[in-house]
């Protein structure tokens, strides 16, 4: 016991007498020039303090050092690359008393660091001691200054071994030249353990960017491979209230080879363009939580995205693309979208105007106003791209579709989007939209054919008509040219068809019109009455009805229409106005003499009268048109009527 307490005694007196002696055999400039030296032998640049100089020797050796400055390239826009407030490295004694100075712990204050690519691409992070490459021993090290990062070797003898670095305070600044992008990053709170070059590196704690706070946790395996350019791996975490980010992955090939799993997710994609001063005007339900997961793999400027699962509110979107960032950006892509229900980001205007629209609806027709808003499609042009989309429906204002399937390419400016597969309304379809953006005014030509459709769901539901059901066929190729609404209905030519079969058309009864004129024609005016508008308890049931229109400069002209029922054969011919949005149309209606049911091809009329239909596409009214041979039959009875009445 007596000689454990000896050995304590002197311990304890030796310790004392380096806390006593040392401060008079080391000058703090001593050390420093130790350190400065050791600095710019690992980095090549010069390490200064301008500031009052402190060293103390308990509890461990401290340098603490004020106004510190590490040298930028001497190509960079500032002369400093990082300042410091102030500088305090921790020195081990047993290091200090081999010979072999070690430091073990920085901790630096409010520093200024400046990260900078020059307009020639040279990067001042990139750095390697002086005498690297410069002596027979090291004799073939390449050194790399430029951002492209050439393979660099480095001697087993050389090694930076900084143990803790704590950074409080301060901020840092990247400036690209070649692009004059620059990012500032504040208020760093950050714990790194570099132990040695070949050991691996950690980076924990805070710093904010944009007032939002990040929470940082990054581990390096090997650091000196990446001086190197070799293979090392990399994982990271990143949270904030905003976002969180994870990536766990591998970097190869001199930094030219990416691959990993990537996780990303956020409570608010709102919050997000918000913080990022991006207008959104978005509804309660949308834009909120989100999510993106899948495996990253990037080589030869090409992006490629496997595993992909997107999630946004209600949607959740699978699939694979590849993103081509070499020369133009092209984007190839292969998604699976599920039930897509684009409703909730339809803008606010967009739901107020239909909300509008319904409401007026309900009280009275409106006229129809083509928009001259001006559509830009100037965005086609920046990229190219070859997109397949599945969906399992698809819900966008009142159209609903079924499963369907889409592609869409874009090339140089012109768009071809193609409907692989289209069930909606209980039909089929196919068909192709191609629009050509290079310039202004655009053109757009579409080729589709609908088959087995509901047409009374479809049109009320796509374009709010509701005067026509039945089941049939749709197809058209038509054309069109302008950069907002009304250019292109003024612009539309080309052929529309259609054909349908067991249905009505809604708003009048033209057989009881015709029975009425019928009536009147032999005297009995009970049932007058031959101007009817919009009824919507009438209706004409048809067995058949079909139809062709040419329209030139948005006017549609008919001249073959046919409808058959039970009870009447019409057939007519007409013009609907697009632009002026009115429609004149004639048809000769005939009640038929002997029902012969729904199958009867026969045309054989009793009676035949002409229905004008006219008027704009909110007011259009149905009236008998008692003109000619039908008009003078109808002046003789009326005559007759009055001599029977008056005498």
């Amino acid at each position: 016991m007596k000689i454990l307490l000896k050995i304590l005694a002197l311990i304890f007196v030796l310790i004392v007498a380096i806390v006593i002696v040392v401060p008079f055999i080391l000058s703090v400039d001593t050390v420093f020039d130790e350190v400065s030296q050791k600095v710019e032998q690992a980095t090549g640049r010069v390490l200064t303090a301008s500031g009052d100089k402190a060293l103390s020797v308990f509890p461990n050796l401290r340098l603490e050092l004020n106004d510190v400055n590490f040298a930028n390239m001497k190509s960079g826009s500032h002369s400093n690359m990082i300042s410091m407030k102030k500088l305090t490295v921790n020195i081990g004694w047993l290091s200090l008393l081999s010979g072999d100075l070690k430091l073990e712990r920085f901790v630096i204050t409010e520093p200024n660091i400046l990260l900078e690519k020059n307009k020639t691409g040279d990067v001042n992070w990139h750095f390697l001691p002086k005498n690297v490459g410069n002596t027979s021993e090291n004799r073939g090290v390449l050194i790399a200054p430029k951002d492209t990062q050439e393979q660099v070797s480095i001697p087993d003898s050389f090694d930076i071994k900084l143990g803790e670095v704590a950074i409080y305070g301060g901020k840092l600044k990247y400036i690209d030249a070649t692009t004059n992008v620059m990012h500032e990053v504040n208020d760093f709170n950050l714990t790194i353990d570099l132990p040695s070059l070949r050991e691996a590196m950690s980076i924990k704690g805070s710093l904010v960017y944009m007032a939002q706070k990040f929470e940082l946790d990054t581990h390096i395996t090997t650091p000196i491979q990446v001086i190197m350019g070799n293979d090392f791996s990399v994982k990271t975490q990143m949270k904030s209230k905003l976002v969180s980010l994870n990536f766990n992955g591998d970097i190869k090939e001199n930094n030219k080879e990416i691959s990993g799993a990537l996780n990303l997710k956020g409570g608010s994609l709102k919050n997000i363009f918000k913080w990022q001063n991006v207008p959104l005007v978005a509804k309660e339900n949308a834009f909120n939580e989100f999510s993106f997961s899948g495996e990253v793999y990037f080589a030869n400027e090409k992006l490629s995205l496997t595993k992909l699962n997107a999630k946004l509110d209600l949607l959740d979107i699978k699939g694979e693309s590849d993103i081509n960032l070499e020369n133009r950006l092209n984007i190839t892509a292969n998604f699976d979208l599920g039930m897509l229900n684009l409703n909730p980001y339809l803008s606010e205007a967009t739901q107020a105007s239909e909300q509008v629209e319904n409401k007026t609806k309900e009280q009275k027709p409106q006229p129809i106003i083509w928009d001259e808003t001006q559509i830009d499609l100037s965005s086609l042009t920046k990229l190219d791209s070859h997109i397949k989309v599945h969906s399992q429906g698809l819900k966008f204002k009142d159209i609903t579709l079924g499963e369907n399937a889409f592609s869409f390419i874009l090339n140089q400016g012109v768009a071809n989007i193609s409907m692989d597969s289209f069930n909606a309304y209980k039909g089929k379809g196919k068909g192709k939209v191609i629009i050509n953006a290079k310039k202004a005014p655009y053109k757009i030509e579409t080729n589709f054919a609908l088959t087995s459709i509901q047409a009374g769901p479809l049109l009320n539901d796509a374009v709010k008509f509701d005067k026509l059901s039945g089941a049939g066929s749709i197809d058209w190729q038509l054309k069109m040219q302008g950069d907002n609404q009304k250019a292109f209905i003024q612009s539309l030519n080309g052929r529309l068809g259609f054909s349908f079969n067991d249905g009505a058309i809604q708003g009048a009864n033209i057989a009881a019109m015709v029975r009425s004129a019928q009536a009147m024609l032999k005297g009995d005016f009970s049932k007058a009455g031959l101007d009817k508008g919009y009824d919507k308890s009438q209706k004409t049931d048809f067995a058949e009805l079909s139809g062709i229109f040419n329209f030139q400069n948005g006017v549609g002209t008919n001249k073959d229409f046919k409808l058959a029922s039970p009870l009447i054969r019409i057939k007519g011919k007409g013009v609907v106005d697009l632009p002026k949005t009115k429609v004149d149309y004639g048809v000769t209606t005939g009640l038929v003499s002997n029902i012969e049911g729904q199958g009867t091809k026969s045309s054989s009329t009793g009676f035949k009268v002409p229905v004008l239909v006219k008027g704009q596409f909110h007011n259009v009214k149905i009236k008998l048109d008692v003109s000619s041979a039908s008009k003078d039959k109808l002046k003789n009875s009326i005559k007759d009527k009055l001599k029977k009445l008056f005498g």
